[in-house]
């Protein structure tokens, strides 16, 4: 039953709202209904003219996609780097905000200043340096950061850190000081009112910072191609091999991309509500 009430929508405005939002979801389902079905072709299918409904269907590439390239060895690549990344991040950004938040230290302006300023900058304008600032460090001491693992997550660092340390300053301040206070009268030192009291109450912003640094690291594709060689090659350029001189797999592409985003849609929607929650309190605040 409709809604009569003086501050109910117009009827128009209720019908206008439903065509938009299905005109929206159609625009937003089209392309991976174009993506799972073309993963479901054959390649001569896939090639040809297309239509809406196939012809045939087959799971074929769905196998071969482990063949054609070491996609599994890409896909772990991919998981050690992002994984890693996500956890620096996190660990090193749950400390500074809490220090940020919570104490008074000469150069705090200026710390939050500079880590705010960074997101000002294009990522390529970091390429050649870090390029050379590895290669010369590999140089001087035999320490190996180019076309490493290591290298590239110390790379994505620089990308998620410092909105991870604006954003949860952000949260941690909005966490109550009397918080800290009552448990340092219970005996716990800083790190224990940290770990104990503002940590719990800050778990919807410290995921949304997990979320956003994991997929800043899973799907970046410059720096990865340029960082990374055939050994430590990551999902986001190793999806290129599927494209050779002589053809290109569009359905083995097709289902490799959503193979790979299956993990990470399911870890997306499964912390779905954290990150809304971690988000719009950062931003609020």
């Amino acid at each position: 039953m409709r809604d009569n009430s003086p501050m109910s929508p117009p009827g128009s405005f209720l019908w206008s709202r439903r065509i938009f939002l299905t005109l929206l979801t159609g625009f937003v389902l089209l392309p991976v209904y174009v993506m799972v079905s073309s993963s479901l072709k054959p390649l001569a299918d896939v090639t040809g003219k297309f239509r809406w409904l196939p012809s045939g269907l087959t799971v074929r590439p769905y196998i071969d996609i482990w063949s054609t390239v070491p996609l599994a060895r890409y896909f772990v690549n991919s998981l050690i780097v992002a994984g890693a990344a996500t956890v620096c991040s996190v660990v090193i950004a749950v400390f500074s905000a809490y220090a940020v938040s919570r104490y008074d230290f000469r150069g705090k302006r200026v710390f939050t200043v500079t880590v705010l300023s960074t997101q000002m900058f294009p990522g390529i304008l970091f390429l050649l340096p870090l390029f050379l600032l590895y290669v010369n460090i590999g140089n001087a001491t035999g320490i190996a950061l180019f076309g490493s693992r290591g290298g590239l997550i110390l790379t994505y660092l620089t990308f998620s850190l410092p909105f991870s340390i604006w954003m949860l300053i952000g949260y941690f301040d909005s966490v109550p000081r009397d918080l800290d206070e009552a448990a340092l009268v219970d005996g716990c030192g800083p790190l224990g009112a940290l770990f104990r009291i503002v940590v719990p109450a800050a778990i919807p912003g410290i995921v949304a910072v997990a979320v956003y640094a994991f997929m800043t690291a899973w799907g970046e594709v410059l720096f990865a191609s340029v960082m990374t060689n055939e050994t430590t090659r990551t999902l986001a350029v190793g999806l290129q091999g599927y494209s050779t001189l002589n053809d290109v797999y569009w359905n083995q592409i097709m289902a490799a991309s959503l193979v790979v985003s299956v993990p990470v849609v399911a870890g997306f929607l499964l912390l779905q509500r954290y990150l809304v929650a971690g988000l719009t309190a950062g931003a609020v605040k």
